[in-house]
């Protein structure tokens, strides 16, 4: 057996950074986790200190090390894993490291005129077909295209070669290899509206359409290869980076989804809901994106992909915005506590609408209260919004497939609400299963960097590690189902007459 048997997984989510060493058995030994910042400067606009990243990011890792007794060992971590929120941009100084605004986070809005321009000027179709991926602020490239027009002599900086762009994953190994290495992944790539899926190259057409420098973008690689190696200051050791992917892909392999029509759902911040289409780049009719999977020995895997923007957030608001938790596991009581909806219902766009409507003007509304209704009430609508959009994506998704969706596995911090598993399979009317550990998404972040390092040989491999924890199956008669859809429908045209 090799001494170096730990991965490191570094899970660099949009509210928290987390790191969860695992071992050969997949199993996690130590975690550690610190929450940061969100900065809203202006109505729509949201964003993050890429220093707060950085420094949670060394924070975590030696914490996390320092509790799995590794500190002292670090020759036994054999690789590290990162998986990082994608479509939030970084612009820094190639020469100091040092960012040059804060980043940009993927919820923000504020290039939504500038992708309404670019609708109404005809040019959806052409990037739709390039890249699978839509006109919306969502992705990277008009947000980048932001920051040079915005921060005094960045564009005549980025022309002479002197900055770098990156999405969290680029920026996080630019500093953790001491600035040797300015690369990303094929997947955190293909959300920057500036990558043809189909080539797998940066596209010359689209970065003449965005006015994006060749000279700003890193090497894209595959998913499970030799990235870099740390700063031998920072850890002890240079430890290799072995593996990377955006964090919505690396829960596709944390849930070993590895055939074709087999979906996963990931319910953090936003929810986003994956099914594996194999080697066949299907082109959505129905709002859906296409996106890589995940890219293995220069072989890229395709899946359609349906983007919720608010899911947990919608939680984080009831404690954060309204105060009426203290903590999300209260929701589950709080759902269970009243006989039915009472016909309330939230349409959480807080941040605008994603798949399948793309309307980054509707705002969230909350529709059918009375006196009656309680915190309760809000709660119990709160959990029903994500189950419904999820099914709204499901919907879509098999009208591009050709195929029913009969069984989803679900990961990520609210699958661990009992009563939101249960509701969502009822209203879908399928079997929800959750694995036994939902930390799936640093865990497609270990397995990846495991395979690049020997300690998996394949993704078969990696699928004997899967263990289901729980399953859902629907509970609910189908008049019943059918009027909760039609409500659901009601308010979710209400929040998007705003869009008009």
């Amino acid at each position: 057996m090799s001494k170096a048997q730990y991965i490191i997984a570094l899970d660099q989510g949009t509210t928290s950074t987390r790191c969860i060493i695992f071992n050969q058995k997949g199993e996690a030994v130590a975690t550690s986790r610190r929450e940061f910042a969100q900065h809203y400067p202006e109505l729509g606009w949201v964003e993050h200190n890429p220093e707060d990243i950085w420094n949670d990011t060394v924070f975590t890792i030696r914490t996390a090390m320092s509790e799995a007794k590794l500190d002292s060992d670090p020759s036994s971590i054999a690789a590290i894993g990162i998986t990082n929120q994608r479509e939030t941009v970084v612009l820094w100084d190639k020469a100091t490291g040092k960012p040059l605004y804060n980043a940009i986070v993927w919820q923000d809005r504020r290039t939504s005129a500038v992708c309404h321009k670019l609708k109404a000027d005809g040019l959806e179709k052409t990037v739709h077909e390039k890249t699978g991926l839509l006109l919306d602020p969502y992705f990277s490239a008009t947000k980048l295209a932001w920051l040079l027009d915005n921060v005094a002599d960045a564009r005549i900086a980025a022309q002479r070669g002197e900055l770098a762009f990156g999405t969290i994953d680029s920026f996080l190994l630019w500093r953790l290899t001491g600035g040797k290495v300015h690369a990303t992944d094929a997947t955190n790539a293909s959300r920057t509206l500036l990558f043809n899926i189909k080539t797998q190259s940066w596209d010359p057409e689209l970065l003449k359409l965005f006015n994006i420098p060749e000279e700003l973008l890193p090497e894209v690689k595959d998913n499970s290869t030799l990235f870099g190696t740390t700063d031998p200051n920072l850890f002890g050791t240079s430890i290799p980076i072995m593996g990377m992917a955006g964090d919505q892909q690396a829960a596709l392999i944390g849930q070993a989804c590895f055939t074709p029509g087999m979906t996963k759902a990931t319910y953090g911040t936003g929810c986003f809901m994956l099914l594996n289409t194999g080697d066949q780049m299907v082109i959505s009719k129905n709002r859906m994106l296409t996106t890589t999977a995940y890219r293995l020995n220069g072989k890229p895997t395709y899946a359609l992909e349906g983007s919720i923007f608010v899911a947990g957030a919608a939680i984080k608001w009831l404690r954060d915005g309204l105060g009426i938790i203290t903590h999300a596991s209260q929701t589950h009581d709080m759902a269970t506590q009243v006989s039915d909806n009472h016909q309330v219902y939230m349409v959480p766009a807080f941040v605008g609408l994603g798949a399948p409507h793309w309307a980054p003007d509707a705002r969230a509304i909350i529709s059918g209260l009375t006196l009656n209704a309680t915190a309760a009430h809000l709660a119990r609508a709160a959990l029903e919004s994500i189950a419904y959009q999820t099914n709204d994506l499901a919907e879509a998704m098999k009208k591009d497939s050709g195929n029913d969706i009969l069984t989803t596995r679900v990961d990520g911090g609210m699958s661990a609400n009992d009563w939101f598993c249960q509701f969502l399979a009822s209203i879908m009317n399928i079997t929800v299963e959750r694995p036994s550990y939902i930390e799936t998404t640093a865990m497609g972040a270990a397995y990846l960097a495991g395979m690049g390092s020997g300690i998996w040989n394949n993704l078969s491999d990696v699928a004997h590690h899967w263990r289901q924890g729980a399953s859902f199956i629907s509970h609910m008669k189908e008049p019943e189902r059918n009027k909760k859809l039609k409500g659901w429908q009601f308010a979710l045209k209400q929040a998007l007459l705003q869009e008009e």
